[in-house]
């Protein structure tokens, strides 16, 4: 990297605990983002500006009007085009810096990729907003000894915690499984403030950064919880949380890497949608299957995804990998039905 590209970092390089050394680093480093809505496209604007060398984005969903009020990377002309989340963040992204390489990857984070889309990166970062995602992050992780940032944030409040494994305590030392469906906030149900999703991916970069520059000794060995709406913050000291027990870090059982058996269902937050994913990879032919449904009704398709409206309320948008997002409803027998009925894979 010359002096002239260095300049645009010079402001960073001024903050005595990066420097130059420090930002060669960023330069040299590699970055995967799990998730491109809300958290995640902070990350990634706070990664790409600060010149993290390579950032790869993966986002199984698609741009739509309701994400432009949190969502960073999207414009009005993202969601009229029903861009995939994570070729309209790169899109974004490129244009604020073209000195990092992004790699976009449209794809649901399951057991089947994990390891290979997360396993070659120095640090992983937390941009999902479910906790079976979160325990595969984990598990990759603490499996190839790879440093992540847990994030979420829902209603006014956020929490975030970096996770280094052999050092601090992993996820499932904390939580040993996911909270039950219905005993916790949702975005579905609390809604959503966009400044606290800023706030919580902000503290969730900065400990990035600090990982990355090698300034691990400056990392949080805590939880930190914010709720902006009360201006009240608060924070969990659990450097004594490891567990000699954990199924993850303590007993090296990595289940969540573990293969799954059928097709795997999981109701979308906030958006009245089930994805339904085929429990083994396939390739869709979009274009042969647009000219199939629309014996059946009305059709949209680019080259990343198709729509089909089944009805006036059911939507199904199906990408080239075989993923389906029922659209229209919480049923998830309801969506099998849909799914069998129109697609039948």
């Amino acid at each position: 990297m010359n002096d002239l590209n260095m300049s645009r970092y010079s402001r960073q390089i001024l903050f005595a605990p990066i420097g130059e050394d420090g930002q060669r680093r960023l330069l040299n480093s590699r970055v995967a983002i799990v998730g491109m809505g809300a958290l995640g496209t902070v990350l990634a604007n706070h990664m790409v500006r600060a010149g993290v060398g390579f950032v790869r984005v993966i986002d199984r969903d698609f741009v739509e009007a309701s994400n432009l009020q949190r969502q960073m990377l999207y414009h009005e002309a993202h969601a009229a085009e029903g861009l995939p989340k994570a070729i309209a963040a790169a899109e974004s992204l490129r244009a604020v810096n073209s000195g990092v390489e992004i790699e976009p990857v449209v794809a649901d984070l399951t057991w089947q990729n994990a390891e290979a889309l997360l396993s070659d990166v120095d640090l992983v970062l937390d941009g999902t907003d479910n906790f079976q995602v979160r325990f595969l992050i984990n598990d990759v992780c603490v499996k190839h000894g790879l440093p992540w940032v847990y994030g979420g944030g829902v209603s006014a409040n956020g929490m975030t915690l970096p996770v280094l494994p052999g050092e601090t305590p992993c996820l499932r030392c904390l939580f040993d499984s996911a909270p039950a469906p219905g005993t916790v906030q949702t975005c579905d149900t609390a809604g959503v403030l966009g400044p606290i999703i800023h706030i919580v991916a902000s503290y969730q970069a900065v400990e990035a950064m600090k990982i990355l520059v090698e300034a691990k000794d400056k990392v949080r060995r805590s939880m930190l919880n914010v709720s902006i709406w009360e201006y009240a913050t608060h924070t969990i000291d659990i450097s004594r949380a490891r567990r000699a027990d954990c199924p993850c870090c303590g007993e090296g059982r990595y289940e969540y890497l573990e293969p799954a058996t059928g097709d795997e269902t999981t109701s979308l937050c906030g958006r009245n949608t089930i994805q339904i994913s085929p429990s083994e990879p396939m390739e869709v032919n979009l274009t042969a299957l647009a000219d199939r449904l629309r014996l059946s009704g009305k059709v949209e398709a680019n080259k990343f995804l198709l729509r089909f409206y089944a009805t006036e309320e059911i939507r199904l948008v199906i990408f080239p990998d075989g993923r389906v997002l029922v659209q229209g409803t919480d049923d998830v027998s309801r969506a099998r039905s849909l799914y069998a009925k129109y697609i039948g894979m």
